[in-house]
């Protein structure tokens, strides 16, 4: 019997994930693994642990849809708190394992957990391409020549067909059955909502759920459900609420949707309503964001580096009690005090509010801007390591932007976004 493993990460869904359907046409039993990296839970770079419990509970709720789906074609979704390649060469052993596949990813770390795994085992180990929009062969320009500015990018790409999302494969010919799990997932998770500041029922929590299938009806939803992407230039830059924003980052961050399924789910809703700024504005961002993965795989650990990719000094440093005053919207600034309050309580922030508020910690605190990136990787439900980590480079005037450092005029802002002050008084009072 050939016997086989999926690696899951950035990839939690059955639909469009071109792996695990080859997988399960060239194998009789197939399993998937997911290994949270110990290295998660624990301060590292920058005083920070990279999952905090909002992470923690959308990624638990998402693994809970994708082990539900995968039990409906007769597989297990099997999870492991540990070092990767360590977890799964002990497994590939004991399950008499002849191959396995992993989704490839931008991420420095991400990359270097699959060379740890390909070096430890002596079966095959494939890797495909699922987390972007374009497959590398796809691209008009070989990875080392990427414009270093989106704009030129954009115009290569923008215009280009790209494959149509795959539909999910058929059950497997050999279930697979477990006799335990090495992970009480639904423990864990009850345990991590007990901790949250907002709980279910709270007005200031939003209505976030992991997974594949919340992921679609929240597509469906602000698509052809209710026509909300009509309006969406409009609405884009508001600041608390659902409605404003397609709200899909979360999903795309943790792979619950590819960007395959976005871009596609945007072309059909323009052929079957007419298109118009505001529906070529959602594909514009999907195009940001993939900008951002190519530019993590080709510039790699230089994505964590002070000086960024264009190897220039930001003049910042690191000063403590104005990082943690930051960190918990104690700045006295009560429009940053109201966003760092929000995303503390909810583990989401607008995307006008993470450039006010990392404007805020570079230009007024003078704060070494990773220290700022890493609290988001901590707080936010959609990090996206290469999106994260490549924004904070671009306002720091160490990343894409040629014109560098990006200072916002705090007061302005609020006139403009909050004139009445209800954002302020809802989150600081």
């Amino acid at each position: 019997m050939r016997k086989a493993i999926y690696w899951f990460r950035y990839d939690l869904r059955l639909e469009d994930n071109p792996g695990w359907s080859q997988l399960v046409a060239n194998n009789d039993w197939v399993i998937g693994v997911y290994v949270m990296p110990s290295r998660w839970l624990l301060p590292q770079r920058y005083q920070q642990k990279s999952l905090g419990l909002h992470r923690q509970e959308f990624l638990l709720e998402s693994l809970q849809q994708l082990r539900q789906n995968l039990r409906e074609k007769g597989s297990e979704l099997i999870l492991i708190v540990g070092e990767p390649a360590a977890a799964l060469s002990r497994l590939i052993e004991e399950w008499d394992i002849g191959a396995i596949t992993v989704a490839e990813h931008p991420g420095s770390d991400e990359q270097a957990d699959v060379q740890r795994l390909r070096e430890k085992i002596d079966i095959p180990l494939r890797t495909v391409e699922n987390f972007t929009l374009f497959d590398r062969a796809e691209l008009p320009f070989n990875l080392t020549e990427l414009p270093l500015i989106f704009s030129q990018f954009r115009k290569w790409v923008e215009t280009r067909p790209f494959t149509r999302s795959l539909p999910p494969a058929p059950r497997l010919r050999q279930p697979v059955v477990l006799n335990n799990s090495p992970c009480e997932l639904d423990q864990w998770l009850g345990i991590v909502r007990a901790q949250q500041l907002v709980q279910p029922g709270d007005s200031k929590r939003l209505p976030f759920r992991g997974g594949s299938t919340a992921g679609l009806a929240q597509l469906h939803y602000f698509l052809a459900g209710q026509h909300l992407i009509n309006n969406y230039k409009n609405t884009r830059n508001g600041l608390d609420g659902w409605d404003f924003s397609s709200k899909l980052s979360p999903w795309l961050a943790n792979g619950c949707l590819s960007a395959r399924q976005v871009a596609q789910a945007i072309k059909d809703y323009e052929q079957a309503h007419g298109a118009n700024e505001s529906t070529y504005w959602l594909y514009f961002e999907l195009l940001w964001r993939e900008y951002f993965q190519w530019l993590a795989f080709r510039f790699g650990k230089r994505l964590f580096a002070l000086r960024g990719i264009q190897d220039k000094n930001p003049l910042l440093s690191f000063y403590p009690e104005a990082y943690t005053a930051w960190c918990a919207g104690n700045t006295g600034n009560a429009f940053v005090d109201a966003f760092m309050r929000q995303l503390a309580a909810t583990g989401w922030m607008s995307n006008r509010g993470r450039q006010i508020v990392a404007s805020y910690l570079i230009n007024q605190l003078g704060v070494d801007w990773r220290y700022g990136a890493a609290w988001f990787e901590q707080q936010l439900i959609d990090y996206d390591c290469a999106a994260n980590w490549g924004n904070w480079q671009y306002l720091a005037g160490v990343g894409t932007d040629p014109r560098g450092r990006r200072e916002f005029n705090i007061q302005k802002q609020r006139d403009s976004y909050d004139p009445d002050g209800s954002f302020i008084a809802r989150w600081v009072g």
